[in-house]
């Protein structure tokens, strides 16, 4: 119920329907309202033609709303010198429609959800036509007990009305349909959260397993190394034929060799510039590329957790390894196995000169 300015002597207006019940049982859904100092009710017209199944707002409101009854939401506001509401969703351009307005757009559509509102203004229309007038029914309170009676109204208090049997009924409906759907959503979102959760534990049992193969890999590596190395200095070779121990005679010493000059470490922008000889450098790639480039040209290797990279280039961790792959297939970066904390190790393939 909207009241005139209390400071004026007239009554107060007081509608027969309250309007948020009137628009539900008539869209079938809570449309966000504004209502004027005059009494005169707006709603957003692209909440109105989205809960009624039209398509297009436009098309909607050139095909049943006449312009006297839809306007800008600064035009609506400004007659009266108020503000646009603040939110995003309060545009100034926001196109709106009064009540009339939203009643013409329910009889336009076709919705089954529709029909009880549309058999209450029909009904509304032939008992106009056949007796002249609609009045809407008192709504009566009963006391409570055996011998409950009516009670009579006071002089002067403000009159209740029923609301209209079909919108009531359809009220009561959406209201059951819409705490079902509220059910079924719940439903759905313990559903995807217990789904999350499967995923999040697989995604850690998998990572908890590369790690574990990356370390498998490592010791592997320094075993070889040892063995090698054991070779090289002849600890495994002692002892001659017949378990005599023969001493090996002593080999002339041989001069150390001369160092071999080492190439210059080549730079991040030399770096960079081979690689775009070798492939087609999509946006993706180039972030990556980017960022790996300084690592390998001063240190020789990247050892990064594919997370860092992705978190550097705004990218997924998938997408990271995808480029890193697109690299290793053009020659640019070569796998050397995985570092102690499960980070994947990168060498340049052939350094540019």
């Amino acid at each position: 119920m909207n009241e005139r300015d209390k400071s004026s002597n007239t009554p107060a207006r007081r509608e027969a329907i309250d309007i948020n019940d009137f628009v539900y049982g008539a869209t079938g859904s809570r449309i966000r309202r504004l209502t004027m100092p005059d009494g005169r009710h707006w709603f957003p017209a692209v909440d109105v033609c989205s809960r009624l199944g039209y398509t297009t707002t436009r098309k909607a409101l050139l095909d049943h709303v006449p312009k006297s009854h839809r306007d800008f939401l600064e035009s609506v506001t400004g007659g009266h010198s108020l503000s646009v509401p603040a939110g995003r969703e309060w545009r100034r351009d926001l196109q709106v429609i009064d009540l009339k307005g939203l009643i013409l757009l329910v009889n336009g559509c076709t919705k089954v959800s529709c029909g009880p509102f549309k058999e209450w203004v029909t009904e509304v229309i032939l008992t106009v036509q056949r007796e002249g007038s609609y009045t809407f029914p008192e709504a009566r309170t009963e006391s409570a007990g055996p011998a409950a009676t009516a009670s009579v109204a006071k002089p002067g208090a403000p009159v209740s009305y029923a609301l209209p049997e079909q919108v009531a009924d359809a009220i009561v409906r959406l209201e059951e349909r819409n705490v079902r759907l509220d059910e079924e959503f719940a439903a759905v979102q313990r559903e995807s959260l217990a789904l999350r959760r499967e995923s999040l534990a697989t995604q850690r049992e998998a990572l908890s397993a590369h790690q574990a193969t990356a370390r498998a890999m490592e010791r592997i590596a320094d075993r070889l190394d040892a063995v090698l190395t054991e070779r090289s200095d002849g600890s495994g070779g002692s002892g001659g034929r017949g378990g005599t121990d023969r001493q090996a005679p002593t080999p002339a010493p041989t001069p150390a060799p001369a160092p071999i000059a080492q190439p210059p470490r080549p730079t991040a922008e030399a770096v960079l510039a081979d690689w775009k000889t070798r492939m087609s450098v999509t946006e993706d790639v180039w972030a990556v590329a980017v960022t790996i480039a300084p690592a390998l040209a001063e240190d020789g290797e990247l050892r990064q957790p594919l997370e860092s990279i992705a978190s550097r280039t705004g990218l997924s961790v998938r997408r990271v390894n995808e480029c890193l792959r697109f690299m290793r297939k053009h020659a640019c970066i070569d796998a050397r196995g995985g570092a102690p904390d499960g980070s994947p190790v990168y060498v340049l393939r052939t350094p540019p000169h």
